[in-house]
């Protein structure tokens, strides 16, 4: 097996980047969701909310942060002094607070107010202590530093599907090549380059999924998710991809080997 692709995401459920190399630090992902999008109640908004955010993309060069959005054009991400406390599903995690510019220009693109805040070092998220019993830490992610699929996978639920769908729709981190379709389901820990990567827990899908990236709409033509919860119900819900956490600081690359340390016994 091997890593096929590799994708990143600076501003949570914005559009991600597509990258050779993924460098890691302590939270995961060098830049992934450190950004994040509230509402005037400082809680977290999301394309499961609005859609149209999918056409919003980003560029990230020498950890800066830029957002193109639709009709508005391109703003540069920088935090501010301020701190505040936002809602990232049950956590409430202190966040700075972004620049007016680029608030004011997303909220008339999704005719809402919103704003953009920022997870500073200082600021600490646990990943779930259930999952996850060393004190480890993420950013404004659903939950976990990584997300990993398995191509084949994917494949083999295009099959069933009247229009094919695209990677992007699941929002991985890491695409793996090389594997049967659902083996991921017996994966507890991989060997990627030389980190290690253990599963947490297996990857609920939602309606982001039914979001077609290039258009920011929900598309009930082609309907993943009635698909996968057809035949990948589980006691974790509807599943695509495993969640995971890293060993340490590195980094990955397309074409790395990657190897199964442990399967579930």
């Amino acid at each position: 097996m091997q890593v096929l692709s590799l994708f990143f995401y600076p501003v949570k459920s914005l559009g991600g980047i597509r990258v050779d190399t993924l460098e890691l630090d302590e939270f995961g992902p060098t830049g992934d969701r450190r950004w994040m999008i509230i509402d005037d109640q400082n809680r977290f908004v999301t394309q499961r909310r609005l859609p149209a955010l999918a056409r919003v993309s980003t560029a990230y060069s020498d950890g800066q942060v830029a957002i193109n959005i639709p009709g508005e054009g391109e703003f540069s991400l920088q935090p501010g002094t301020k701190r505040l406390e936002v809602q990232v599903w049950r956590d409430q995690v202190t966040a700075l607070a972004g620049g007016e510019d680029a608030a004011s220009a997303l909220s008339r693109f999704c005719d809402m107010p919103l704003r953009l805040v920022y997870m500073p070092d200082d600021s600490f998220r646990r990943v779930d202590p259930e999952r996850v019993p060393e004190k480890r830490r993420v950013g404004f992610a659903d939950g976990f530093p990584f997300l990993v699929v398995n191509e084949a996978s994917l494949d083999e639920l295009n099959t069933r599907l009247e229009s094919p769908v695209d990677i992007r729709r699941f929002r991985p981190n890491i695409v793996v090549k090389g594997a049967a379709p659902w083996d991921e389901d017996e994966w507890r820990s991989l060997r990627i380059g030389d980190r290690r990567f253990d599963l947490a827990k297996p990857c609920s899908r939602c309606v982001m999924t039914t979001v077609d990236p290039e258009t920011g709409v929900k598309d009930s033509g082609t309907q993943p998710l009635k698909m996968l919860a057809s035949y990948r119900k589980t006691k974790d819900g509807v599943i695509f991809g495993q969640n995971a956490v890293h060993d340490g600081p590195g980094q990955v690359s397309v074409g790395d080997m990657v190897s199964v340390l442990q399967e579930e016994s």
